[in-house]
């Protein structure tokens, strides 16, 4: 390692104040990748061809899905989409193949979601630690990827990524891109030190203003993604504005942000967006500039969609522990959370 000392003393900070060393999960993405591809090898997963696939989970469980359809891209052939909630949609297919992907197990959501699954004849699959969602799994010999404990569930972003994936090529709605995720970890380790450095820079510029982060196509779930770190690790306000849906709408609202808070933005593109892409970007950055306090534009680079994905995954939960660290909150504190499930459980 050669971090600066800049980059060194940002770090000293999260690890002063986070209570569950969910610095060090985010570090090891790399390893989860490598780790997740291994404990789907060893799971013997057979053919679950499907007119459709369903990846079923919240939050930190559910975002693989949305990671792994932005990874293939037009690669898709079938579809492939995150259901949040306690079932499938009413137009869903006979005989699809399903995901219900949750780190504890116990999601209530999802739970219904696996049950639900069965009404449909679906081909399911199952990703968790265990909890009861293992059980029902292998009392109707549902096939389990066991993933590992002592993570935050958004931490294990890699091994949701990697089923969610494994998922569609199962179903035959997409290549199987093991090769892909494994160069993406060796490329990640390969720019620790840079994604640590930028990270930091970033976090510098966003200050303490509210951040809406910008995405389109390959960088639209990320985008998701910072926002929800963000909120989970900084216990700040953070949204995700997608392009170009937003230019059709939110752009309007900007003219008077100034004068109801204060924001800074960022906005994620690809190196392989098309240019129309490339200049809405550049437009809707001059025309909400004057409003916002800071701009970040990042383009991130890699020869695959999946590289670049997973380098601004890892980007963006840096940025979010340096956000805790400077506000004085524990990232792996989630009080508010757990008193909501308290309060439906009461």
């Amino acid at each position: 390692m050669s971090e600066s000392p800049a980059v060194q003393k940002a770090i000293e900070a999260i690890r002063a104040a986070d209570s569950g060393d969910h610095l060090e999960s985010v570090l090891a993405l790399s390893d989860h990748l490598r780790d997740a591809l291994w404990r789907i090898e060893s799971a013997r997963l057979g053919s679950m061809e499907a007119p459709a696939a369903f990846v079923c989970g919240m939050g930190g469980s559910a975002i693989g899905g949305d990671l792994a359809a932005a990874a293939f891209g037009d690669r898709l052939t079938r579809p492939l989409l995150t259901v949040r909630g306690y079932g499938l949609p009413s137009w869903a297919p006979a005989g699809p193949a399903v995901l219900c992907s949750s780190y504890s197990g116990q999601t209530e959501e999802t739970l219904a979601s696996f049950a639900a699954a069965e009404a449909l004849d679906a081909r399911r699959l199952v990703a968790t630690t265990g909890g009861e969602l293992a059980d029902l799994a292998r009392s109707e010999d549902v096939p389990v990827v066991g993933l590992p404990a002592g993570l935050q569930p958004r931490a294990a972003v890699g091994y949701m990524f990697a089923c969610a994936a494994e998922l569609a090529a199962l179903a035959g709605a997409g290549p199987r891109i093991n090769t892909e995720i494994d160069a993406a970890a060796a490329r990640l380790e390969q720019r620790r030190d840079a994604i640590l450095a930028r990270s930091v820079e970033i976090a510098d510029a966003l200050g303490h203003a509210t951040v809406v982060i910008h995405g389109s196509a390959l960088t639209d779930p990320v985008a998701y993604r910072w926002a929800c770190e963000i909120n989970e690790n900084a216990k700040l306000p953070a949204f995700r504005s997608t392009l170009s849906e937003s230019n059709h709408n939110q752009i309007a609202g900007w003219a008077g942000a100034a004068g109801v808070g204060r924001y800074s933005c960022v906005f994620l593109e690809d190196s392989d967006q098309p240019p129309r892409g490339r200049r809405r970007f550049g437009l809707t950055e001059s025309q909400i500039s004057s409003s916002v306090e800071n701009v970040v534009r990042l383009e991130v680079e890699g020869e695959t969609r999946t590289e670049r994905l997973l380098e601004l995954v890892q980007l963006g939960d840096l940025v979010s522990l340096h956000l805790a660290a400077r506000h004085g909150v524990d990232p792996s504190s989630m009080q508010a959370i757990d008193a909501l499930k308290a309060g439906l459980d009461a």
